[in-house]
């Protein structure tokens, strides 16, 4: 931990302050965490990173880090150094104000997946078309009003996104236990977290202290949401406006190991793409029709659709995505040596994915006095 003498050395750098204790950021960004260990993230022109370094050698606390070990460590100290909003997210933020929370949201999550595996995937998927509207407010969460046509109606949500009734009850438990102290959006980014874990795949400690929008809007998912039939161009395109690099894209792509997608979504795909397996797509046009059956359901990954792993990107390599966004990403373009990495390389995929999710978790988060805390995760206060 830093040193009162450190403490002063910063003093020229930013202040950030939760719980009437000071977190120092130091030259983009270093952040010291008041716990019993230390996110350091120094960037290399950050003047105190020597100092930094040798003040974090010797004995490390790192393993009190509660229940996802080096991964975790690692994720986190990586990404905070990529975004200014991370700055103002700490996995500490409820610490004291709600220390039960990440114990009650497994909980719940653990319930709603051993009923329904694909649940998971819902609630992956609900982070995920948040994040990438407006930023990771839990905007998505909001229902319709006579004055605001919302997220959930838009082209990519309307019938789509599940999983509303399990953030639903897991606010409520929050609720019962931390009254109007922890926001849906904080609630949306752990389920998510622990959707993958209880699926079999990484876990990462999630920064936290986002608030809840007041307001959501159809025009801006139907414009930022990335549609089924979209090029490798127009996925880096999107990704890059948020932040991220054509790693995270890729990454970020293998969440499509689990869960199911449309007719709707893919029978152009599969009846007009030519970089399809011709059994594959035989196979997948038998539950999908050339008209009709819109509402059809087929795995996004056939070999183990409720299995976090990396089979998605072997069947990306046999030519067997279900989606024509998928199978862009292995199509002899820029992605195809990280989809040939994750499809041999588990660790390197788990690792990737979670400082992915991390940093998508810090688009544009709403903090400070912003927002608000919503009593009903459907609803404006």
């Amino acid at each position: 931990m830093w040193t009162s003498r450190f403490r002063q050395q910063c003093l020229s750098a930013d202040v950030h302050v939760h719980d009437n204790e000071r977190c120092y950021i130091c030259s983009n960004p270093v952040e010291f965490d008041r716990t019993s260990w230390c996110i350091v993230v120094a960037a290399p022109t950050c003047p105190y990173r020597r100092r930094i370094d040798k003040e974090m050698e010797g004995p490390s606390s790192r393993g009190s880090m509660p229940g996802y070990g080096l991964l975790a460590v690692v994720v986190i100290v990586s990404l905070l150094a990529g975004s200014g909003a991370d700055a103002q997210l700490w996995p500490e933020f409820y610490a004291t104000s709600c220390p039960k929370l990440q114990g009650v949201v497994r909980s719940v999550m653990a319930q709603a997946v051993r009923r329904d595996p694909r649940m998971g995937a819902s609630i992956l998927r609900l982070f995920f078309h948040d994040c990438f509207v407006n930023g990771c407010d839990a905007s998505v969460l909001l229902d319709d009003t006579p004055t605001m046509a919302g997220e959930k109606n838009s082209g990519g949500n309307a019938n789509s996104l599940l999983g509303y009734e399990v953030i639903d009850a897991i606010k409520a438990r929050v609720e019962a236990t931390c009254r109007s102290t922890v926001s849906c959006a904080d609630i949306l980014a752990l389920a998510a977290r622990d959707a993958v874990n209880l699926l079999g795949g990484p876990a990462w400690t999630v920064p936290l202290g986002r608030r809840d929008a007041r307001w959501a809007s159809m025009a801006a998912a139907n414009a930022n949401l990335p549609p089924a039939s979209a090029g490798i161009d127009d996925l880096v395109a999107r990704f890059a406006a948020k932040g991220l690099s054509l790693r995270d894209l890729t990454a970020l792509s293998g969440a499509h190991t689990v869960g199911a997608a449309k007719c709707s979504k893919f029978r152009r795909h599969v009846y007009n793409d030519s970089n399809v397996d011709p059994a594959f797509a035989m196979f997948r046009r038998r539950i999908c029709p050339a008209a009709g059956g819109d509402a059809r359901l087929a795995p996004l990954d056939s070999t183990s659709p409720n299995r976090f792993d990396v089979s998605y990107y072997r069947d990306l390599m046999a030519r067997r995505g279900l989606l024509h966004s998928d199978q862009e990403l292995f199509n002899n373009g820029p992605a195809d040596e990280l989809v040939r990495l994750y499809g041999a390389n588990g660790n390197a995929f788990d690792r990737d994915f979670a400082a992915a999710m991390v940093k998508m978790g810090g688009i544009s988060p709403l903090t400070g006095g912003a927002g608000e805390i919503r009593i009903n995760c459907r609803k404006s206060n």
